[in-house]
């Protein structure tokens, strides 16, 4: 063994054994400590002997830091499908997307059966705005095959300098489809609004971040103040939403509730134990609500639709959601890397996981897409948290650039007849209005 790996080796034990009595405590007078010890021991020899071998025997050379990082990086990726060690690129990248802007092409992916699928394309996206869709399953960056084992090399290959090209290649349905694009510093504006009809809004939320609340407050007033006073009801799209940061989905909920729990989670330290709450006030003022969702709705998308409907404050339309029940903190590192660490599962109001489970839709409207004329092709296959490799069990398991506003008579029309499930919510949202306009008319 080089003195190299064998100084690796004493650092491995030196924290293995610290580990053990900071985290056990009373642990050297509970008679169990030298079997505790001999374990730690064992264990790090183990590590240090694959390393050494490793280090020696592999076909071409590698460093030491190499190998740590990939000790590290399967240590905690093998926990669950979320979890994920960041180096300093990484780490970076994670921390700007949380405020609302990142370098990419706009695209959320994760691998599944050992193949990089993509969940979802960022609204205004370069990957949206060249066709790519949810369950594409990526098969090449700039011509060179991906590796489903190297989830992260793939995301960094589509990362890069503003304004260079980058080809995408994806499988869809057998068939082989190239995407060029240029990569864009992606300033995403999390919210997208415009007036369905007289009184009516629809609202269009991307993803969470720092800014989403704020965002949708201001979109709600601009359009009761276009429609001359307070909306009747409003259509509240999540759909493809892959989640991003639990207090902005808090906030979001807040925006429409007076009162009553939005979420609370549950992790092993004091910090990931919690409740949020709403406060008095609902921008809506009761008007009615219908939220739609489908499998791309993921994480605090789930919060949100959650919430509101276990509340009974909005009817969820669509298809069941992606059902990741749990949450990531991230955690800063010395060398300006990171740890994304998925350290407690939340609940809904009632007290429901919805982890690989997902939110059921209290109507049910399967997304019809657009077709060619002779296209008899299936719907395409969707991704959901039960799909990825490594998901944690459910409880009770076994084991961008802001548009202008569109002409309201013309685009809505376009929209509601190419969406059918964004024509669905607003019927819903028109004869709920019905419906309770002739409940009081008979008191």
């Amino acid at each position: 063994m080089s003195l190299k790996v064998r100084a690796i080796l004493v650092v491995v034990i030196g924290t293995v054994m610290g580990l053990s009595l900071s985290i056990g405590g009373g642990l050297l007078s509970s008679g169990t400590a030298p079997a505790e010890e001999e374990l730690a021991w064992q264990n790090a020899r183990l590590f240090a002997e694959v390393m050494e071998r490793v280090k020696h025997d592999y076909v071409e050379p590698l460093d030491d830091s190499e190998l740590l990082e990939s000790a590290i990086r399967g240590m905690v990726s093998d926990l669950d499908a979320h979890s994920q060690y960041l180096d300093a690129d990484e780490y970076r990248d994670i921390r700007i997307s949380t405020t609302g802007s990142y370098t990419g092409v706009g695209v959320e992916v994760a691998e599944m059966d050992g193949i990089i699928t993509v969940v979802t394309p960022i609204t205004g996206s370069p990957a949206a705005r060249s066709g790519i869709r949810s369950g594409d399953q990526i098969i090449a960056v700039d011509g060179v095959a991906v590796e489903p084992d190297h989830l992260q090399e793939t995301i960094g290959r589509m990362r890069g300098r503003p304004g260079s090209r980058i080809s995408v290649t994806v499988l869809r349905e057998g068939e082989a489809i190239e995407h060029d694009m240029r990569r864009e510093i992606i300033r995403v504006a999390s919210v997208h609004h415009e007036l369905l009809g007289p009184a009516y809004g629809y609202v269009r939320v991307s993803q969470f971040s720092e800014t989403t609340a704020r965002e949708l407050s201001r979109a709600i007033d601009g359009m009761q103040e276009a429609s001359g006073g307070m909306l009747a009801g409003l259509v509240l799209d999540l759909r493809n939403n892959p989640g991003g940061v639990l207090d902005s989905a808090v906030d979001v909920s807040d925006l429409f509730l007076d009162a009553g729990v939005i979420v609370t989670a549950d992790g092993r330290t004091s910090d990931a134990r919690f409740t949020r709450s709403a406060h008095r006030g609902d921008v809506l003022d009761g008007a009615d609500i219908v939220v739609l969702v489908n499998e791309g709705s993921a994480s605090a998308s789930e919060i949100v639709a959650g919430a509101l409907q276990d509340h009974h404050r909005a009817a969820i339309v669509g298809a069941r959601t992606f059902g990741k029940g749990s949450v990531q903190t991230i955690i800063d590192l010395p060398r300006g890397d990171g740890l994304r660490l998925t350290t407690m599962r939340y609940y809904t109001p009632s007290g429901r996981s919805i982890q690989a489970k997902g939110i059921e839709p209290d109507i049910v409207v399967e997304r019809e897409l657009p077709r060619k004329r002779d296209d008899d092709r299936g719907r395409l296959r969707v991704i959901r948290e039960e799909d990825l490799k490594n998901h944690m069990d459910g409880e009770g398991e076994t084991e961008a650039e802001t548009k202008p506003e569109p002409t309201q008579e013309s685009e809505s029309k376009q929209q509601l007849e190419s969406d059918n499930q964004l024509a669905r919510a607003l019927e819903v949202l028109k004869s709920w209005e019905i419906l309770s306009q002739m409940k009081y008319a008979h008191e």
